[in-house]
């Protein structure tokens, strides 16, 4: 199979619609159509139920989705390595860090330091994402290693260290009356009238429905928060970077969250390495 008929059933298989597909890819609806039947006679197999009303994934469809994203995925991460490292050759080396913006900030600030005291060690770019955004460039080869928490992040086909287990607390703004409370529950966050909960974006951009706000990173939610705009869970570490303006109430039933290092299984990086030595030495 080529890359090219890889994205093709890709776009077609996520949007569940010819014609945005086609949109999609900047191409004819007729020869995408025509790409994606020679596909499924060569592979002896049918991917798409097609109707005059719908366009659905079969079973094997589904393993070709999960599969093609994945080999599309180190297509890329093997051109992006490539030209990193050639430019790595004709300047300093360096590797790059992927973390969620606004999470694991004390964590992440003792290991750059603890990091750049040990002998040899070499620059560590910090990429800031939004959410879910780490696993994405850490596939694609665009970083090098990531902090990850589980279970909101997909740790599947990296090799991980746990880092530490906690907690998770409502961030609330001062002076509402949840914040007079030592503990909360899930059900009392659900439906605060004054107070919805943020909406995060979609992998392609746009926003689910509902009353609370569209927000893109935490720094935003907890300003949004300050003004008495939404609330959030989240947790235990991050009340050290919590303003006078919002307040912290531990929530008893919340899962508990596991910060992680990742980083690809297959990587042979010596400053890699060590970065996840001094992680897990912290």
């Amino acid at each position: 199979m080529e890359t090219r008929e890889l994205r093709y059933f890709v776009a077609v298989a996520e949007e569940l619609h010819f014609g945005r597909a086609a949109q999609r890819l900047g191409m004819a609806q007729p020869p995408l159509s025509r790409a994606i039947s020679q596909l499924e006679r060569r592979l002896g197999a049918a991917l798409l139920q097609r109707t005059s009303r719908s366009v659905t994934l079969t079973e094997a469809g589904k393993v070709m989705l999960r599969e093609a994203r994945v080999a599309l995925d180190a297509v890329e991460a093997t051109e992006h390595r490539t030209r990193r490292a050639a430019h790595a050759a004709a300047d300093h080396p360096g590797i790059v860090l992927a973390t969620k913006a606004g999470a694991s900030s004390e964590l992440l600030a003792k290991l750059l330091d603890a990091y750049a005291a040990e002998p040899g060690s070499i620059r560590v770019d910090v990429t800031l994402c939004g959410p879910g955004e780490q696993t994405r460039l850490l596939r694609t080869g665009r970083a090098d290693v990531a902090i990850l928490h589980q279970p909101h992040d997909d740790t599947a086909h990296f090799d991980i260290e746990e880092l530490r287990t906690e907690g998770q607390v409502a961030i609330l703004p001062a002076g509402h009356i949840l914040t007079t409370r030592e503990h909360l529950a899930l059900n009392d966050l659900a439906d605060v009238p004054d107070l919805p909960l943020p909406r995060w974006p979609r992998p392609d951009g746009s926003y689910p429905a509902g009353p609370g706000p569209e927000v893109q990173n935490h720094t935003q939610l907890l300003q949004l928060i300050s003004l008495g705009r939404s609330l959030m869970v989240a947790p235990d570490s991050c009340r050290s970077q919590l303003s006078d303006d919002v307040v912290a109430v531990p929530v008893a039933d919340a899962p508990t969250i596991t910060t992680v290092i990742a980083w690809p299984p297959h990587s042979r990086s010596r400053p890699v390495a060590d970065l996840v030595r001094t992680a897990l030495r912290l």
